[in-house]
């Protein structure tokens, strides 16, 4: 039995027995004649963070055959900026292996998910999804690694206040309800989630909650997986269509936006990666269990790197409520161990092999069969809700394996380590010798331009991606944001205005 594959909850995994990076085109013809689809759609990413649908109904085989090979074509210059009106055709091709059941659709649709081509059949140089796959591959190329990655999905529920069992104001970490007011919708997110093939860890409601103007927020929490950071991309894009999407369809808002209002938690989206050996174990750890010398050389380069990240994580003004001391969100450019005030925490990672499972279950013996270190991953706390999901873990791929070509890899790590809270007054002489992140998009900007050889180095970003990113963030207005940090009414207008960002 396939451990991966028992108790997938996409119906084509299910269907087919296979794991979904085996499915062929065969295999999708005949999961949909045999299931009765009626309905194929194409999702892809466009410039603005959200997922596009072109829907085709199943009306022969033949036809059937011929999207599923040759895709269709679609206006470029309406999806990216950086495609004139003048030579704006793309072909968009369905990739097999992201195949699932539309959990919303009343006739019974297949989803895939596309990647672009130009018109001489080419994969698009800038489009996200192949901006990813370059990073990913230069990484292995250097490193003889895998990079994997997962996202911690943060966002806030809205609805109108009952008054009914009242949370504690920002004390709704882990809550139950009736004290949580979302955890069945969430916890219905995570299974829709999962249908279209998101391999998740776990949910919960985080710390935000409070009430203004008769709504009540509730802030929760969907966990990944990780996985090949490609996969790890389109299972970040799914999530948020489908949580969107339930949301609408029970009458509630949510919103990923970074920041809401002062002194409440604002949502992030820490990044987990792992580095994997080709045989699929992995390379995070020493032989003493220690942290390995290749994970210490990826943290180098995130370290020489994270300002410029910002472009891709950060992408509003908004972002940069977020980014403040004292909230649990980075500022510093540093690391750590479990060390929640720096911006990439080595995460507590079961090092110590001990069978605590046997302890809490007496006359049991539960390791056996469980490679503990295959849970070790190092975090980054960046990034947020605005993110484009495919430049951030591209970026985040070339600045790990940036610190693999870094000569001073393990001086910078060194350096960069910190095991305090690097916010508390008596730390203040060790604060003063870290690098900032930016505190604007505007500086965001001149960060990303500032190291852009290192992201357009084999290829993997293009000049056109860094200059446009850039200018999109040299077209917010810092200037009102600054503003918007000394009066609670303007940071809220400033927050509708971004509300359903990324």
């Amino acid at each position: 039995m396939d451990k991966k594959i028992a108790l997938n909850k996409n119906a084509v995994v299910a269907r087919l027995q296979k794991a979904p990076a085996e499915f062929t085109r065969t295999d999708i013809i005949d999961f949909i004649t045999s299931e009765g689809i009626e309905m194929v759609n194409f999702m892809y990413p466009a410039a603005d963070g959200r997922l596009k649908t072109l829907n085709f109904i199943v009306n022969d085989l033949e036809y059937l055959e011929t999207i599923l090979t040759l895709g269709e074509r679609v206006d470029g210059s309406s999806l990216f900026p950086f495609i004139s009106a003048g030579s704006s055709d793309l072909y968009v091709i369905p990739r097999y292996r992201t195949a699932f059941v539309d959990p919303f659709a009343e006739i019974p649709t297949l989803t895939m998910l596309c990647s672009f081509f130009d018109k001489d059949g080419n994969p698009l140089e800038s489009a996200p999804e192949y901006t990813l796959d370059k990073a990913c591959r230069e990484f292995t190329a250097v490193t003889g690694l895998h990079f994997h990655a997962m996202g911690e999905l943060e966002f806030y529920v809205i609805a109108p206040d009952t008054g009914s069992f009242p949370a504690t104001d920002q004390r709704g970490y882990h809550e139950s309800g009736p004290f949580a007011k979302f955890n069945d919708f969430r916890t219905r997110c995570m299974s829709y989630i999962a249908k279209t093939g998101g391999q998740i860890k776990y949910g919960h409601s985080e710390v935000g909650n409070f009430t203004i103007n008769g709504l009540v927020y509730e802030q929760n929490e969907i966990e990944f997986l990780p996985v090949d950071a490609r996969d790890a991309a389109d299972q970040l894009m799914l999530a948020k269509w489908v949580i969107r999407n339930l949301a609408a369809r029970m009458g509630l808002e949510v919103t990923f936006a970074p920041k809401i209002t002062t002194g409440k938690a604002g949502s992030g989206l820490h990044v987990h990666m792992r580095l994997m050996n080709p045989d699929g174990s992995s390379a995070m750890l020493a032989a003493d269990r220690s942290l390995s010398a290749a994970a210490r050389k990826g943290i180098a380069g995130l370290m020489e790197l994270a300002p410029a990240l910002t472009a891709f994580g950060n992408t509003n003004p908004t972002s940069y409520f977020r980014l403040v001391p004292h909230q649990e969100a980075p500022t510093n450019v540093c690391w750590g161990d479990r060390n929640r005030s720096v911006l990439v925490r080595v995460p507590l990672g079961w090092t110590a092999n001990a069978d605590m499972a046997s302890v809490a279950n007496p006359g049991t013996s539960s390791m056996e069969g469980v490679d503990a270190a295959r849970k070790q991953t190092f975090e980054i706390r960046s990034a947020d809700g605005s993110a484009d999901l495919y430049q951030l873990l591209a970026g985040l791929a070339v600045a790990v394996r940036h610190g693999f070509e870094m000569p001073d890899a393990e001086e910078v790590a060194k350096r960069t380590y910190v095991d305090v809270n690097i916010h508390s007054e008596e730390n203040a002489a060790r604060l003063s010798t870290l690098a900032t992140l930016p505190a604007s998009c505007h500086e965001s900007a001149v960060a990303l331009m500032e190291a852009a050889p290192v992201f357009e180095e084999r290829g993997v970003f293009s000049p056109e991606m860094i200059a446009g990113a850039a200018a999109r963030l040299r077209s917010q207005d810092d200037e009102a944001a600054k503003a918007a940090l000394r009066d609670p009414g303007l940071m809220l207008e400033m927050v509708r205005n971004h509300f359903h960002c990324g």
